[in-house]
């Protein structure tokens, strides 16, 4: 792949030539009938207010990789808006979609309640349940116990409800609310360059279990599906690591598996006026759906990058397909990563920046003002029958309406971004995310009322 624009810049020396290198960055059983708990083991946790919900600094703990402190540091469950959207992205992710099998909508409602009780109870460092080796030990605990003795983590556990709980693939009204279905919960278009799998695609539920612990968010998700089983099955699943975005002003930007600063320009949690408008869905956006207020749309796109490929490109054609500098993440028209991108400046064969640039395509100020809150995720599910790594970008993002937001955005990157040459979608899926429960309420329950 030849350099497009093959102009001097005007820094003439990128940042990262300049510089060398840019620094990278059991608790012993208890005894049958023993009370034990993942707090009581570790000896504390705690409650205060904060951003998506609260934001509860713990007893001391370790600065994980995402500049949050882990250890006994939790999240409030409940809350105005559910926990996980604005919350400073975690380090590590475990999202799960479902198929519902149960035809009853009793059962449905009472899963979500219980899901709800076992939600709280993880993400303040509980077992799910009463506990995983102090119940009859003629009964399956109820609770994994892979997770005793660690703390909260962080954790944050956020449902979503799929188009196919409102009506299942024949039409029919499930469960008494397809009637409350919001206009903009619909299967995704197809997009050029999508080559889905539908079984990593859909489904009529998720949960995102995030956490500064690997092994947090892998207990919550088992445990939520331990719960379901009979009502609800695993469609499919994602583990995730290094957050690829910033979703708070106190967290550096972080970088993806091509090596790129990712999400310079997010929608942070501290700005509260574009987290209104991009985000949460308002009282009145929908008439039919006003139980979503306060909510939000979560867009879940699984990438698969072609990472040996992007290796074999020169850092040059790399800078110019993304728009940026890989050393600091400044735009290719110079200045700092934060500085505004100058897509007029011009440069020996054209702009500076590339029209294809991705930073180029889906800027805000090419796309109507349109902005989404991503929190997305690298993978890597091993190797392929090549050698070649299975990797790629788990991206997930809220939206206040997917029709306005995402959907136009993807499109035209399908069409006209110089990334998508090393990219490849195999999974899709979209979601209406309810808001908070209240104190006393489950997930949903205003959707069931």
């Amino acid at each position: 792949m030849q350099q497009r624009s093959g102009q001097q810049r005007p820094d003439q020396q990128r940042p990262d030539q300049q510089r060398p290198d840019l620094q990278r960055l059991e608790q012993p059983p208890a005894p049958r009938g023993a009370r034990v708990s993942r707090r009581g083991l570790i000896g504390g946790g705690a409650a205060a207010a904060g951003l998506a919900g609260a934001f509860v600094a713990g007893h001391a703990s370790a600065q994980s990789p995402s500049g949050t402190s882990a250890g006994t540091s939790s999240y409030a469950f409940r809350g105005a808006h559910q926990a996980g959207i604005v919350t400073p992205a975690q380090d590590r992710l475990h999202f799960a979609a479902f198929d519902v099998t149960t035809g009853s909508r009793a059962q449905l409602v009472a899963l979500l309640r219980a899901w709800t009780d076992a939600a709280e109870r993880m993400t303040r460092g509980l077992p799910a349940g009463g506990g995983a080796v102090e119940g009859a030990p003629d009964l399956p605990p109820d609770d994994t116990g892979e997770a005793i003795g660690l703390p909260a983590s962080g954790l944050t556990i956020t449902f979503g409800f799929g188009p196919g709980l409102f009506r299942d693939a024949h039409g029919r009204d499930r469960f008494g609310i397809a009637d409350r279905r919001p206009a903009a919960l619909a299967q995704l278009p197809h997009f050029p360059g999508d080559v889905l799998d539908e079984a990593r695609s859909y489904g009529d539920l998720c949960v995102q279990a995030c956490a500064d612990d690997p092994q947090v968010a892998v207990h919550a998700i088992r445990n939520l599906a331990r719960i379901g089983f009979g009502t609800v099955a695993v469609r499919w699943s994602q583990l995730g690591f290094g957050r690829t975005s910033t979703t708070s002003t106190s967290q550096s930007t972080p970088r993806n598996l091509f090596g790129f600063k990712d999400g310079t320009h997010n929608v942070k949690a501290e700005q509260a006026s574009a987290v209104d408008e991009h985000v949460w869905v308002a009282a009145g956006d929908d008439p039919a759906a006003e139980w979503l207020a306060g909510g939000s749309y979560l867009v879940a796109r699984r990438f698969d990058m072609a990472i040996e490929v992007w290796d074999r490109q020169t850092l040059g054609d790399q800078e110019d397909s993304i728009g940026r500098t890989k050393g600091t993440g400044a735009p290719l028209s110079g200045g700092g990563e934060f500085t505004r991108p100058d897509f007029t400046m011009a440069g020996s064969h054209g702009p500076v920046i590339p029209e294809d640039a991705h930073v180029s395509v889906v800027h805000p100020d090419h796309n109507g003002g349109a902005r989404m809150l991503r929190r997305g995720y690298n993978f890597v599910d091993g190797t392929d029958a090549l050698g070649g790594l299975n990797a790629g970008l788990f991206f997930l993002a809220y939206v206040r309406d997917p029709r306005t937001q995402f959907i136009p955005i993807q499109a035209k990157m399908a069409k006209a971004d110089a990334l998508m040459e090393y990219l490849q979608v195999t999974g899709s899926a979209l979601f209406a995310v309810p808001p908070g429960a209240g104190a006393g309420e489950h997930v949903g329950q205003a959707l069931f009322t």
